[in-house]
């Protein structure tokens, strides 16, 4: 979103750099801007970004050294990609989220000797290293919101004044969807009636009332390993089962460990557990058995409030446009891309549930080729989404054509990060400084008018100067 205007031939910018450790993986991404603008109105750009090799920082907790090691490959790229003269300016951070809470629940002390290791790692570097820390779900849904609503210039814009405007545009909700939790943040006009989910921001002279909530838990991962202590619970914990909501003809061989190594599925653990015990499970591909699975991770009873979305959670009344991005999207990309759905209703993102989970392994294989690794949990993880976006959430027929499915907006990728960095820096200032608001066009127009008007007037008069000095020529 960066203008282009903003950008002269020798631009030296600003970078900064933030690592997003998420529960599956990590990222890494470089962001700039020019360089007389920190402390102005937003003009960040994703400059690079970097996917690091492995598992999340928290599945390090054995080798946490290695948890540092695995960052080295792409913060060396961070040093290409960043200016060296730039180096020492550069703000580096890393912001953990609901593999390290998870973490920090089960192990406080696993957690900080893996944060230690990735400090120590990222101090070696040439950047100005600002800290590694865990994020709370609440931080990481606002994050998200500011960066969704930042890149689509719903906070303010560059005008054709050549100044900053505010463009009264209203701000769309975020809904994020990572591998252990999920969040969903929104602005409201609605009283919010638990105060830990209300957060009100002041961002260029405008105050925003804004409604978040992070569902521990909840993330893709976790869902997928709940969802397989459910298919045990429910065959009371036999060895040799069959799953749902797997496709038929698909089969997996695993330990009891891979389940139940998690606080997410710590309360179905079966009382005799044997950890290295072996489960051979087989897909039946049931679509109506699969959602009944899914169904029961949530608890859609009635609440104390006068609005709730599930597990006795208050949420107002979903209002306005939405994005969901991280595996929103990547799931609807698949029915979209790889099963050739169009997905308007719920309805339809129910229809699309029920043909997947229908599918068998070797069509599903002839879809999409070279999907592997996540094609047997595409019909888990469809059917969650159609259930936390109606049931949960409590999106319809009139609302749910207000979300778009997106990763990125522009070349940037929507999710935590830019947020996070936005805040630290203070790129985003809480007061209006140095732009105009929307309203203000009048004033200007009438100059421009004028202006074109003078010019005129000024062409004709040299022009019927010039036909009469000619005309005299002739004489």
């Amino acid at each position: 979103m960066t203008h282009p205007c903003l950008l002269p031939l020798g631009w030296v910018g600003q970078y900064g750099i933030v690592l997003d450790a998420g529960s599956s993986h990590t990222a890494m991404f470089v962001y700039k801007w020019p360089a007389d603008k920190e402390n102005d109105t937003g003009i960040v750009s994703q400059h690079s970004m970097c996917d690091v090799e492995g598992g999340g920082i928290s599945s390090y907790i054995a080798d946490p050294s290695a948890a540092g090691r695995s960052l080295q490959a792409c913060l060396d790229q961070a040093q290409h990609d960043v200016p060296k003269e730039r180096h020492a300016a550069t703000p580096l951070y890393l912001g953990a989220t609901a593999g390290m809470r998870l973490l920090n629940l089960t192990d406080p002390e696993a957690s900080d000797r893996v944060l230690a290791a990735v400090s120590s790692t990222m101090k070696q570097y040439p950047f100005d290293f600002r800290g590694a820390k865990i994020l709370s779900g609440e931080d990481e849904g606002v994050f998200g919101w500011v960066t969704a609503n930042y890149l689509l210039e719903n906070f303010i814009k560059y005008g054709w004044i050549g100044q900053w405007v505010h463009p009264k545009k209203k701000t769309v909700g975020a809904m994020d969807l990572g591998g252990a939790s999920t969040q969903i943040t929104f602005e409201t006009p609605q009283f919010i009636e638990t105060p830990a989910n209300e957060v009100m921001l002041r961002l260029y002279g405008q105050t925003y009332k804004v409604y978040t909530h992070s569902f521990l838990c909840y993330g893709r991962d976790q869902i997928l390993k709940r969802l397989l202590s459910k298919v045990l619970k429910a065959e009371r914990y036999v060895l040799q089962v069959s799953n749902p909501c797997w496709p038929t003809g698909y089969w997996k061989n695993f330990t009891a460990a891979t389940i139940y190594d998690s606080p997410c599925t710590e309360a179905e653990k079966p009382t005799s557990y044997f950890p290295t015990a072996i489960v051979n499970m087989s897909g039946s591909g049931n679509a109506a058995k699969c959602q009944q699975h899914v169904e029961s991770l949530f608890q859609f009873t009635p609440c104390h409030y006068s609005h709730c979305s599930f597990d006795q959670v208050f949420q107002p009344s979903v209002t306005g446009n939405f994005i969901a991005f991280s595996a929103f999207f990547y799931t609807m990309d698949f029915i979209q891309s790889q099963m050739k759905r169009h997905v308007a209703t719920p309805s339809d993102l129910e229809q699309a549930a029920n043909e997947i989970c229908s599918a068998t392994w070797s069509e599903l294989l002839e879809k999409a080729p070279g999907q592997e690794k996540r094609l047997p949990d595409y019909c888990s993880a469809t059917t969650f989404i159609y259930l936390i976006l109606t049931r949960g959430y409590k999106f319809d027929n009139s609302t749910f054509p207000n979300i778009a499915f997106q990763k990125k907006a522009g070349d940037t990728s929507i999710g935590w990060a830019l947020g996070y960095m936005l805040n630290l820096t203070n790129m985003i200032p809480a007061e209006e400084t140095g732009f105009w608001k929307g309203t203000a066009y009048g004033p200007w127009v009438g100059v421009v008018l004028l202006f074109v008007a003078i010019i005129l007037v000024t062409v004709a008069s040299i022009f019927c100067l010039l036909r009469s000095t000619r005309g005299r020529g002739m004489m």
